[in-house]
């Protein structure tokens, strides 16, 4: 049970169908941690449970005088001793291993699902759902698929107790058989209440996760404005929420708890008080009544898992239907079968905003809303699928054929969209730019073309081990230590570098400076000759170097043609690209 084996190949596929099927196959997909742990589970308690056997002929032996007795019975239980530490010692390692196995399991799962809606994600679920469900529910399942081994075992050494003290003892033994679960069915009616309470207050909790997100996402544009103090106290209200409800659930599980000790004690004073008036009558003997006073005290262990499992049961459902939900998620509501042919040779037509993008062109797209035209590109790229409830559209088409209806990494091979503000993962610079590419495009060559120069002196500088090797140079999470104009243009340095047949750009050039958004341009039209590229932008830089333009107005192509042309004959156009305050709108479509 090597740990190094995770995280997984492949996390599988799950049966999404409800939350407990999710569970059960979880179970399934680690068959041998489940039979191990049972196993370590039965030698570990049935040890424990066996103990008072020869305890009680230890005693009995020593009220008859028998010393050769009493040296085997205190032999036994040293040997079981033993054995139940060894059995704990394994039972406890499989255990954890089962844990973080199917911790593991889900986060990748989860991981899988977001790299595979991709930007559409954020559109589909709350961000703090996905932060819910990737930290604290994930130990929750983890924490059940791992108990429901001992809980075997627990119930298989409560079988053989019983059938043990039915022999010894019949009217004790139908007691130890009936009572136990009858116990265990008495945390039934609460487990309604703290179901109900506990998802109240996982609910909650994403929220105020969401709400912190959002908060430290734009803290910086809050301090601008000074009002960092009003979400801080929406914060503050979203967490006291959170605290009542999870005060709320606590009472139901302490009583829960307390139940677990309560009844179980009072069962075995029940059960001890008449096996003690037996010995008194003289029917069973004294080494017989500690015998089945131990094996009935020890009862309370697997009660207390039986407890355990209820409990493990009722959040680990609650996880599972908020995973469940995540996984349920699609990005199409077809099947990928379609293959794409010749990708660079062909155009991109997308029906619902008549945008065509023709083939081995730059073209550049003009839209006056930047939100709408950061959609339309992950639209143009297959990453946004639909919302749910949101009224049916037909799909990007490249060459004819529909993204939507193309394997994800295929239609992400042809299609590269490159996001207004891209991600930087820590390690050196080589790393970075270890990505699938054409071979087309060097890292020196893509660097160039992005005008990153100062990027990796400023890299070099904050890189002493480095040498002097900018390849081999440190960038810092999310790149923290370059500027946002830097950061810009080592991203798009990667998408160069990367050579798509069909390259994606929105606002590559928006947080650097006019001389060097000129020189960008001058790059990227060179660095992607013969190439499909498109570009969002409302800079004049970057739209005189595009072969076409297209202006988008109410979410349709309504105009079309090179840059300077569209400047003379439509005003429409002239209002976005100069932002004037009141553009005009364009009579004709294309």
């Amino acid at each position: 049970m090597p740990l190094k084996t995770l995280p997984l190949a492949d996390p599988g596929d799950p049966d999404l169908s409800s939350p407990l099927a999710f569970l059960r196959w979880l179970q399934r997909s680690q068959r041998r941690g489940q039979v191990l742990a049972t196993c370590w589970s039965l030698l570990e308690m049935g040890s424990r449970a066996a103990l008072p056997l020869p305890v009680g002929l230890g005693v009995q032996a020593a009220v008859d005088g028998d010393a050769a007795g009493l040296r085997w019975a205190g032999a036994a239980v040293l040997a079981l001793a033993i054995v139940a530490a060894f059995g704990a010692v394994m039972l406890h390692r499989q255990a954890v291993w089962n844990w973080i196995h199917a911790a593991t399991q889900v986060r990748q799962l989860v991981s899988r699902q977001a790299s595979h809606l991709g930007a559409g994600l954020s559109r589909r679920i709350a961000t703090g759902e996905i932060v819910a469900v990737g930290s604290g529910d994930v130990e929750k399942i983890g924490w059940y698929v791992e108990l429901v081994a001992r809980l075997r075992g627990a119930v298989l050494v409560w079988l053989a107790v019983s059938a043990a003290v039915l022999v010894a003892e019949p009217v004790l033994g139908l007691a130890v058989l009936l009572g136990v679960p009858v116990l265990a069915a008495s945390v039934w009616p609460l487990l309604g209440p703290f179901e109900r309470r506990y998802s109240e207050q996982r609910a909650l909790g994403g929220k105020a996760t969401e709400l912190a997100a959002d908060t430290v996402a734009g803290l910086r544009v809050l301090r601008g404005i000074g009002g960092e103090e009003l979400f801080l106290d929406r914060y503050r209200a979203a967490s006291q929420k959170v605290r009542a409800a999870a005060v709320r659930s606590a009472r139901v599980w302490s009583l829960m708890q307390a139940q677990q000790v309560l009844l179980p004690g009072l069962f075995v004073v029940g059960v001890t008080w008449y096996g003690a008036r037996l010995a008194a009558d003289g029917e069973i003997g004294i080494g017989t009544l500690v015998a089945v006073y131990g094996a009935t005290a020890y009862l309370a262990a697997p009660l207390r898992i039986l407890g355990e499992a209820a409990h493990a049961w009722s959040v680990a459902r609650v996880s599972a239907g908020r995973a469940v939900r995540v996984l349920s998620l699609s990005r199409t509501t077809g099947t990928a079968e379609a293959v794409l042919t010749g990708p660079g040779r062909a155009d991109l037509f997308d029906p619902v905003t008549g945008l065509t993008l023709r083939a081995g062109e730059l073209t550049a797209v003009v839209c006056g809303d930047p939100d709408f035209a950061g959609a339309l590109a992950g639209r143009l790229g297959g990453h946004v699928p639909l919302g749910e409830g949101e009224r049916a559209q037909p799909s990007v088409r490249l060459g004819g054929t529909e993204l939507d209806a193309v394997p994800l990494a295929e239609a992400r091979a042809a299609v590269l969209v490159h996001d207004k503000e891209p991600v930087l993962l820590s390690g050196t610079l080589a790393e970075l730019f270890d990505i699938p590419a054409s071979g087309r495009v060097t890292p020196a060559e893509a660097l160039a073309a992005a005008r990153a120069e100062d990027v990796l002196d400023a890299l070099v500088d904050g890189s002493p081990e480095c040498a002097g090797d900018a390849m081999r140079a440190g960038i810092t999470e999310r790149g923290r230590s370059l500027s946002g104009g830097q950061r810009q243009r080592l991203a798009l340095a990667r998408a160069l570098l990367a050579d798509p047949p069909v390259l994606v750009l929105d606002e590559p050039t928006s947080a650097v400076d006019a001389h060097t958004e000129s020189r960008i341009a001058t790059g990227l039209r060179a660095s992607r000759e013969g190439r499909t590229t498109v570009v969002f932008a409302t800079s004049p830089l970057l739209l005189d170097q595009a072969d076409r333009v297209v202006l988008l107005q109410g979410g349709r192509a309504v105009a079309a043609g090179r840059h300077r042309e569209l400047m003379r004959t439509e005003p429409a156009y002239r209002a976005v690209v100069t932002r004037d305050e009141e553009p005009v709108a364009v009579g004709e479509g294309v």
